[in-house]
């Protein structure tokens, strides 16, 4: 839960660059590419992490550097991992900027319903891991090897000396 503005940075901080660590792995020539026709492509998912920390955080009244309602797919992946990084740093300034502890108490109109912004920044956390996760499934199934965020992936078990677990 985040409770002071502090807990949101250092948790921020992690999550950001584990995004775009993962990001950063993916192959290019799959960059496009969809595993499977329901699934959307690693492109079309990184950008839609990108692209929601604008538009969530414009809810709370926030103006992230850069963010426009009619952004559409950034094309190529290094144009992706720039965007991704100005937003989650441009997000970090407005905050700094604009709030204080008190205002994660603020409830905004948030997809028709009202949410503190505690709430909100703690569901901008949950929404990107979500969406980091299908993308490591993706990337498995597209022959690539992503990194364990939150303990090792299998490869970084057997590189430890160590079985993977099934």
């Amino acid at each position: 839960m985040i409770r002071q503005l502090e807990d949101f940075y250092t948790e921020w901080a992690y999550e950001s660059d584990s995004t775009l660590k993962l990001f950063a792995l993916i192959d290019e020539k799959h960059f496009h590419e969809q595993a499977h026709e329901r699934v959307r492509s690693l492109s079309r998912l990184a950008f839609h992490i990108t692209h929601t920390i604008g538009e969530m955080m414009a809810r709370t009244g926030l103006k992230i550097e850069g963010f426009s309602e009619e952004d559409d797919l950034y094309w190529t992946k290094k144009e992706l991992i720039d965007a991704y990084k100005h937003f989650a740093d441009s997000l970090v300034e407005q905050m700094k900027k604009n709030w204080k502890d008190a205002d994660l108490e603020t409830k905004d109109n948030m997809y028709g319903e009202e949410w503190k912004r505690g709430t909100t920044l703690s569901v901008l956390l949950r929404h990107q891991t979500h969406h980091r996760g299908e993308m490591v499934v993706v990337m498995r199934l597209l022959g690539m090897t992503p990194i364990g965020m939150y303990g090792p992936a299998a490869e970084e078990w057997s590189a430890m000396g160590m079985q993977p677990m099934p």
